[in-house]
């Protein structure tokens, strides 16, 4: 169960790829030389995780926005400190969310998307999803489709949009690199509120398993990276604390893989 919900999370990348044929690799400066990557590490912060009992979506939601909170503090400022813009998203938290959002069908089976126009998150929570919260699962589920909103903010999620391509191959790497870029960035800020979370050192081990278990499947479109490539970008993030280390368009395709 908690392999499919995130790989549902990471789908939100590649909602709305657009681009016409052109030189590969990328260029373009906004997504290899961008200025959050010379930002610094994200400062260490507290967030105050609020209780969360299993199978009550109540609970749930209130833990969720607690983490939004700690999310728009800890960004705004790291964003703000360095001269980029910084605004909260809209977030929206739904028992059955729409099938439809940000110009497109999204079906029923899904967890969370981001609409760039609108800046706006959606997250819904089906009974599956309610189950064991005692893990870190809740909260990646709110911090990792969060970065996706950062990389709208510094230009990286518009650059990513309207790169070229050639073919469907250059299209799924892309769309590989801006997922684990959000993976990278989504453990950055994990570790910068580790210390104030009380956790312990078997749920991080229990999220890394988790990655390493949901990458692409054989046989279908190869658009997350390989399981190895999902944990490597989560535990970068995580020990660099630093978004520069999460610069997934000058890594090696073999990373991106």
């Amino acid at each position: 169960m908690r392999i499919r919900v995130i790989a549902a999370l990471t789908c939100a990348a590649g909602l709305l790829l657009t681009g016409t044929a052109h030189a590969y690799p990328i260029k373009d400066e906004a997504l290899t030389k961008n200025s959050l990557y010379s930002a610094g590490a994200l400062a260490e912060t507290e967030c105050a995780e609020k209780p969360v009992k299993d199978g009550d979506r109540t609970s749930v939601k209130k833990y969720l926005l607690g983490i939004l909170d700690c999310l728009n503090t800890s960004w705004q400022a790291h964003l703000e400190g360095a001269g980029l813009e910084f605004t909260k998203p809209v977030v929206k938290i739904y028992s059955k969310g729409p099938t439809r959002f940000c110009g497109s069908e999204i079906g029923k089976d899904w967890e969370s998307y981001h609409c760039p126009q609108s800046r706006t998150i959606i997250i819904q929570l089906p009974k599956y999803v309610l189950e064991d919260t005692g893990d870190l699962y809740l909260f990646h589920l709110m911090n990792e489709i969060y970065t996706y909103h950062v990389l709208d903010l510094v230009g990286i999620g518009e650059a990513y949009r309207d790169a070229p391509y050639r073919n469907k191959t250059e299209m799924n790497e892309q769309v590989r690199r801006h997922s684990l870029q959000a993976e990278c960035l989504a453990g950055a800020f994990l570790k910068s509120v580790w210390s104030s979370l009380d956790r312990p050192v078997s749920n991080w081990n229990h999220l890394l398993k988790v990655a390493k278990e949901r990458g692409d499947v054989n046989g279908g479109d190869r658009v997350y990276g390989k399981s190895g490539n999902v944990a490597y970008w989560i535990k970068r993030g995580y020990t660099t604390g630093d978004p520069a280390s999460c610069n997934t368009w000058t890594a090696s395709a073999s990373k991106v893989a």
